[in-house]
């Protein structure tokens, strides 16, 4: 009897179970719960995301053009300027007095060729009396020559003088923000020296550099040709905030062979200095925009090997699963096709789904209220309690 009663027993453990009970998986109060969302219909855009370089549109490095000792500083590290302001003076004393000798020169050459030029005269006069020989007119008429040479020699040495004064005074080509001053005052700067005086970077507007594939030219560059303003946003590391928005100026001439891109400049407003020049952005340009297609969330695109498929929930609260094509995504929302608006699908609790499992639709958890700011400060309080209380020595463990 024992026997047959364990011979029975073991038949039953060995019997096969079936899972749900009437067969359905998960069926029988075994349905898996799940989150869900409803596919859309709406907008998305088709974007180029590259790292881009925050460039300059024009930067200038200040170098004295004459030597001589730094004498005055007209601006503040940081400082925005504007082009003309004073930024520096080299003294201008040695260049002050070769004007003036240039000057004086001048004068007394236009004196010399003054007095030539009324000897002309009488020669030329004397000569149609027959009073002077001819040579003599020739000789004249040659030394005035020499004398006009004589005073655009010195308006040439005259004006060389005047510009070397003016570059005593170092004023800014362009409008930018003035860098770290690289010379003190007091010190001997160089004619064109090596070592700038400081540094100018325009900051508005500004401009984005980053690459493209290739196979983008053949959208973007019709657009560009038709006078369509494409728009380019920069973002900052963690491609979440905005940084700055602009649009696209020029694609470059040529293709690198060894990537596939090209280079593009998108240019920037940057009226609250947004962007720094050399700053790393991700950019971002709208090639073009897909109008009512199917958007759904990432999250809800599953894959297997080179497909992608999605779990519908049926209205037997019955999953099914349905291959998709992916058209573009936009940061957590795709353009799908292969899904009707209206349908359910499934976001979390992949884990046991299959083709007929029945499922539970979970409620969206909301977020725990933040506690009061009396609250956070007894709390935090507490905690630096227990830490002290934690950190005094145990006189029992000395012992």
């Amino acid at each position: 009897m024992l026997l047959g009663a364990g011979y029975l027993l073991s038949q039953r453990s060995s019997a096969p179970q079936t899972k749900g009970g009437k067969g359905g998986r998960g069926a029988g109060g075994g349905a898996i719960p799940v989150a869900v969302t409803p596919v859309k219909q709406g907008d998305i855009g088709v974007y180029v995301n590259a790292l881009g370089t925050v460039t300059p549109v024009y930067t200038a490095t200040i170098t004295s053009r004459i030597a001589g000792e730094l004498m005055e500083v007209h601006y503040r590290e940081g400082q925005m300027v504007h082009k003309g302001d004073l930024l520096a003076v080299i003294d201008p004393r040695p260049y002050q007095a070769t004007y003036t000798q240039a000057e004086g020169q001048l004068e007394r050459d236009q004196a010399l060729l003054n007095n030539a030029l009324i000897d002309l005269a009488r020669y030329k006069s004397a000569y149609e009396e027959h009073a002077i020989p001819e040579q003599q007119l020739a000789t004249q008429k040659a030394s005035v020559n020499q004398d006009q040479g004589t005073v655009k020699l010195d308006e040439g040495n005259l004006d060389a003088a005047k510009v070397n004064l003016e570059y005593s005074r170092i004023t800014a080509p362009i409008n930018g923000r003035v860098g770290l001053r690289q010379v003190d005052p007091g010190n001997i700067v160089q004619a064109n020296g090596t070592q700038p005086l400081l540094t100018i970077t325009q900051l508005q507007p500004i401009t984005v550099i980053f690459t493209m594939a290739e196979d983008y030219i053949s959208e973007v560059a019709p657009q560009m040709r038709a006078g369509h303003k494409l728009r380019v946003d920069a973002l900052d590391h963690d491609n979440q905030t905005e940084l700055a928005q602009g649009t696209l100026l020029t694609i470059d001439n040529q293709i690198d062979t060894t990537t596939g891109t090209v280079k593009v400049r998108a240019t920037f407003p940057n009226r609250n200095y947004e962007l720094f020049p050399n700053e790393f952005v991700n950019a971002r340009l709208l090639v073009k925009t897909l109008n009512n297609v199917n958007l759904i969330p990432t999250a809800a695109i599953q894959r297997n090997n080179d497909i992608a498929f999605v779990y519908v929930v049926n209205p037997d609260r019955t999953v099914q699963s349905r291959n998709i094509n992916i058209a573009t995504t936009d940061g957590n929302t795709a353009a799908v096709t292969g899904v009707n608006p209206g349908e359910t699908l499934v976001t979390d609790g992949f884990d046991k789904l299959q083709d007929g499992t029945k499922v539970t639709i979970r409620k969206p958890t909301a977020p725990a209220p933040a506690p009061p700011n009396s609250q956070r400060k007894e709390t935090a309080s507490q905690a630096q309690g227990a830490q002290q209380q934690s950190a005094a020595p145990n006189p029992g463990r000395s012992k």
